[in-house]
């Protein structure tokens, strides 16, 4: 496999879904609907038999368990001509882009800074940053949208060895983030800062303090997944001197082109 492939594999064990099954190198994934990267089939490598019928397998599997079929698969690749050549279409729908940018940048020395301290806001607030083997209530409110909390949902972002990074004032959350090491990878997802404390430096605080956290468990280099269309994300990844590493877009099937050979 080339490096783009190794490292979807790698993002892909830092985000375990409930069931995951192999067809060929590709990996049939479900957990419930949460996220599309634990629903969906991971296409990179080869799937051992033709792609119309790896694609069937595909639209059997999400079928008997209640999902849409759908493939992630790296932009201009092999893989992605031959799924639009069966027919299968972009999943412009996908609630939250589907259009991605990986970017990856290397880890600092190992104790190059702390990642339990305190930082100042730029309100004359004092935050305490701390990342923990277990996360808080307060990460799990910040961390989980609307109607997205639910067994599955907690399941994948507890999955493997996974630090919760969380930012407090005065013992209120104030910005949490979550990061899984896998492979040498430190996996980088799910940053959020309530609204009431945005513009004061916390996300990249929180970034730095995660970052410490995976050079001090052995990860050289950071890795994570944007929507291409989100600007202000990608500026601030940039600031924190990530560079695009590869792309992957979501593909479905097109209307009535996916039947149930199952049923």
């Amino acid at each position: 496999m080339n490096a783009p492939e190794t490292l979807e594999i790698a993002c892909s064990k830092a985000w375990p879904p409930l069931v995951e099954d192999p067809l060929g190198e590709w990996r049939l994934r479900w957990a419930d609907g949460f996220t599309g990267r634990a629903n969906s089939v991971l296409a990179v490598g080869d799937p051992g038999r033709p792609v119309p019928e790896a694609l069937r397998t595909v639209c059997d599997f999400a079928h008997d368990r209640g999902i849409p079929p759908m493939a992630q698969v790296l932009r201009d690749s092999p893989n992605e001509h031959a799924i639009a050549a069966e027919g299968w279409v972009e999943a412009k729908r996908h609630h939250r882009g589907h259009e991605v940018v990986v970017l990856t940048t290397p880890l600092p020395p190992k104790r190059h800074f702390p990642y339990e301290s305190d930082a100042s806001g730029r309100r004359d607030a004092t935050f305490v940053m701390k990342v923990a083997d277990e996360p808080t209530p307060g990460w799990w409110e910040l961390t989980l949208g609307a109607g997205e909390d639910s067994p599955a949902a907690r399941s994948v972002l507890t999955g493997g060895k996974v630090g919760y990074g969380v930012a407090t004032l005065d013992g209120v959350t104030a910005g949490v983030v979550r990061g899984a090491l896998v492979d040498g990878w430190l996996h980088v997802g799910r940053l959020e800062v309530s609204p009431d404390f945005r513009r004061r430096g916390l996300a990249s605080a929180l970034m730095g303090g995660l970052h410490a956290w995976g050079a001090e468990h052995g990860a050289g280099q950071a890795v994570l997944q944007v929507a291409e269309g989100n600007s202000g994300a990608l500026a601030l990844y940039a600031g924190l001197g990530y560079a695009p590493h590869h792309r992957y877009r979501y593909w479905v099937p097109a209307p009535g082109s996916c039947e149930d050979s199952t049923s």
